[in-house]
């Protein structure tokens, strides 16, 4: 068989499917973005900045990265897109050039009691699948080594349609788990302090009872007393063994008590079913302080806290089980299964390999596999989603990035810098919404969204590269040579903390005293004790307020006014004006539009399709009655003071007709956390991480607390923000106040009256305290990582 002789017939020209090299961009309207066109090289580095609340998030991940995943999703059947998240096509008139966007944000992964870094990773589903086949005994299959498997059998009889008869046969099955049966898989168990329910030396009638709630004025003292059970004149130590089981623990029974017929339930299974069984954060403040103090987690006693049965514990492979292997600092198990060689799972131990060594590249070899994963930092989990990423095949993807040197020293920034790069140079378009110059150094193009921020942003400032933006002089090319100077004087501590022992995670027995009345800085490379010695052992405590990067939880009918509780003075406010109810200037309670139940807008399902929000037509997208509208204060009616900023509702709560001391004292504290541009009635799920975690700080900052705790603050902050931070730390401190900041940017170092460096390394090669001392002392030391690249910094 013969074969032509090949002629290239291409041109030496360029191929017309290489022409593709931009992702465009036009007309973006996504939030408060105002008409962007930009384009977007693909195959290179694009970093987007600009002030907190300009818009480079809505830019990122509100249009490109959406629309991308909205024409994934479409790829499939409309079976399996009944399944998925639908997704709203973004607001904007022409998006070309798009590539597989793979998102990798910031969020907290969910605290989920039962999840772990193990199982998020898949680390732990490998590991159960070796041990399933080397561990010795054998003890079945990968489900027996899994903590959420629980081990059940039943045997009955089965009824079966055989050649037109009915016959009943005998059926057993087991199924072997690897779940503790005492605590259920979770690795601890809850005990009731008794001490926290009442006073033993008090009889019932003379308020024994220290439940929130549980007064003998109410129903309950009618019930208790009319029980009959014990008697409610008698002191509580001085009851029978059967009276104290009788108030605490009996099971439901029915009694009469003044003629009505009630049930009788003991008060440990009634906080459990009334308290207890319910999310924490969702109680009401004085209930959620309660069960912090009435409920302790025990280490469970059967397990030691590793979830699994005497059975999983028992397999193993050369003295090791899986408890030990999940227990173990990731960078020694890398060790471990390297050690292994055994062909018969050879492509397994390949992959777990890999997938252990990918932990170790991106700087979290500190952690272990049974680490909860609700535990870990904004930036730890950020990177722990980076790990199924790295070493992938695939080419030509969109890799988006929020912020992925949050919660990283400026040691640890270096090799992010790296990963990002290597991504890049295998043929990835890589977009990054950073705020460090050290990130932004790396970038070969960058987007600059501004001038301001909210209403004032969403324009394109500056389109270019890294030396153009420095000499450009918008907001960012300003600040990005910045530098805070060390502070000529310190503050004189009032007091200090003492913390003594110090062993949550990975410390050592640390024992620090932490000065009262100044600016404390807590910092140290990424996983070497930061938060485990201020979270395990200075937050909650008395006066302790700690104020950390956790998600607000709430709908779209939440915003600033209502978390604040900025709403409350307004309506009665309102009401006082025009002699009505409060109730009616609330878009959740009697003054909601009936057409759209107050939400502004009615949302029509369309099953696996997005759904439609169209802007009610009864209230016109007002969200209250038409008769509501007709009450004014100050010349304005409720949904016209809610379209306001902070800034300019500030001064007009401030003086004249409106003038609301309570309202005004609220929006000056989220005035000075730097958001007078967001509205009061903003949805608080368009908030930013940055702007979620200032609106708590504001919040806070009415507490009665005399320490506050600072989970880095600069988060999400623009360099020209963070000098606005700096002087509200000031004045918190000048108020008499302590504030405690747990960070890595050197800023707020350089600004610190005293610093506690935590380190030499990560895990378990940290743990100690290797500095404490103010700013100078450190920086003329240079002991310590962080003691030199602050003198790097601040030029010493």
């Amino acid at each position: 068989m013969s074969m032509a002789p090949r002629t290239d017939t291409q041109s030496p020209g360029l191929h017309v499917a290489d022409s593709h090299d931009l992702i465009r961009v036009h007309g973006a309207r996504e939030n408060n973005l105002k008409d962007v066109n930009v384009e977007i090289p693909k195959r290179r580095l694009t970093v987007f900045t600009g002030v907190s609340g300009s818009g480079k998030s809505s830019l990122v991940f509100g249009t490109i990265a959406a629309e991308s995943q909205r024409m994934i999703n479409e790829t499939y059947s409309a079976f399996v897109q009944g399944f998925m998240p639908t997704l709203a096509r973004p607001e904007v008139d022409v998006l070309e050039g798009l590539t597989t966007a793979i998102i990798v944000d910031q969020e907290r992964m969910g605290a989920n009691p039962r999840s772990t870094v193990g199982t998020v990773t898949d680390a732990n589903a490998m590991l159960r699948i070796l041990f399933s086949r080397l561990g010795q005994p054998h003890i079945g299959s990968p489900q027996a080594f899994s903590f959420n498997v629980a081990s059940i059998s039943g045997a009955g009889a089965v009824s079966l349609e055989r050649g037109g008869e009915t016959v009943k046969e005998r059926r057993e099955f087991s199924i072997t788990g690897g779940m503790c049966p005492r605590c259920e898989g979770m690795g601890r168990v809850t005990d009731i302090d008794l001490t926290q329910l009442y006073d033993e030396n008090l009889s019932l009638n003379e308020g024994a009872l220290t439940v929130p709630g549980y007064s003998m004025d109410g129903w309950y003292g009618r019930i208790f007393r009319g029980s009959g059970f014990f008697d409610p004149d008698k002191p509580i130590r001085k009851f029978t063994k059967k009276e104290l089981h009788d108030l605490l623990h009996k099971e439901p029974t029915k009694i009469k008590v003044e003629g009505i017929n009630l049930t009788y339930e003991g008060l440990i299974p009634k906080l459990q079913k009334s308290m207890l069984s319910k999310d924490k954060e969702a109680l009401q403040p004085h209930i959620r302080a309660f069960v912090e103090r009435a409920v302790t987690f025990d280490t469970c006693p059967d397990c030691g806290g590793t979830r699994l049965s005497e059975a999983a514990r028992s397999s193993r492979i050369g003295g090791i089980n899986i408890a030990d292997a999940c227990s173990m600092q990731i960078s020694e198990l890398t060790e471990w299964v390297r050690g292994l060689d055994e062909p018969s799972v050879a492509p397994l131990l390949a992959k777990l390999h890999h997938t252990l060594d990918s932990f170790v590249e991106i700087g979290l070899g500190y952690l272990s596999l049974d680490r909860p994963s609700g535990t870990l930092s904004g930036g730890e989990a950020q990177r722990t989603k980076m790990i199924r990423h790295l070493g992938s095949s695939l080419t030509d993807v969109t890799y988006v990035f929020d912020e992925p040197t949050i919660g990283l020293h400026p040691h640890d920034i270096q090799r992010m810098n790296g990963l990002l790069l290597s991504l890049r140079d295998k043929g990835n378009t890589v977009l990054v919404v950073e705020h460090k110059p050290e990130a932004i150094a790396i970038a070969d193009h960058v987007v600059d969204l501004g001038p301001g921020a909210g209403t004032a942003g969403g324009e394109v400032m500056f389109e270019g590269t890294v030396d153009g933006l420095r000499a450009s002089g918008t907001v960012t090319g300003r600040h990005l040579d910045d530098r805070a100077a060390l502070k000529e004087s310190v503050r004189t501590p009032s007091g200090v903390l003492e913390v003594r022992g110090a062993g949550t995670h990975n410390l050592r027995d640390v024992d620090v005293d932490i000065p009262l009345g100044m600016l404390v800085v807590v910092t140290g490379v990424a996983g070497s004790g930061k938060s485990s010695l201020i979270h395990g052992s200075v937050s909650g405590r008395e006066g302790v307020v700690s104020i950390d990067q956790g998600a607000i939880r709430g709908s779209r009918r939440s915003n600033p006014a209502t978390y604040t509780g900025l709403l409350d003075p307004i309506r009665k406010a309102f009401a006082k004006a025009n002699g009505v109810k409060p109730a009616l200037f609330s878009a959740n309670s009697e003054g909601a539009c009936p057409t759209c139940n107050g939400a502004g807008v009615i949302y029509t399902d369309l099953a696996m399709m997005a759904g439609v929000a169209t802007t009610c037509e009864e209230c016109e997208g007002k969200r209250f009655q038409a008769s509501v509208l007709d009450y004014h204060l100050g010349g304005r009616d409720i949904s016209e003071v809610l379209a306001m900023s902070v800034t300019e509702a500030e001064g007009f709560f401030g003086a004249g007709e409106a003038r609301t001391p309570a309202a005004h004292a609220i929006l000056k504290r989220l005035a000075d956390v730097g958001l007078g541009y967001i509205s009061l009635g903003q949805p608080l799920t368009t908030l930013s991480g940055g702007e979620r975690q200032r609106l708590k700080l504001a919040t806070n900052m009415a507490g009665n607390g005399g320490v506050y705790v600072l989970d880095e603050p600069t988060t999400g902050l623009h360099l020209a923000d963070v000098e606005q931070l700096l002087g509200l730390l000031d004045r918190l401190v000048d108020s008499g106040k302590s504030v405690i900041v747990i960070e890595h940017h050197q800023a707020v170092m350089a600004h610190a009256d005293w610093i506690i460096d935590l380190g030499p390394g990560a895990g378990h090669d940290g743990g100690r305290i290797v500095f404490e001392g103010t700013p100078a002392d450190l920086v003329a030391a240079r002991s310590t990582l962080t003691g030199e690249h602050l003198a790097a910094y601040v030029g010493g």
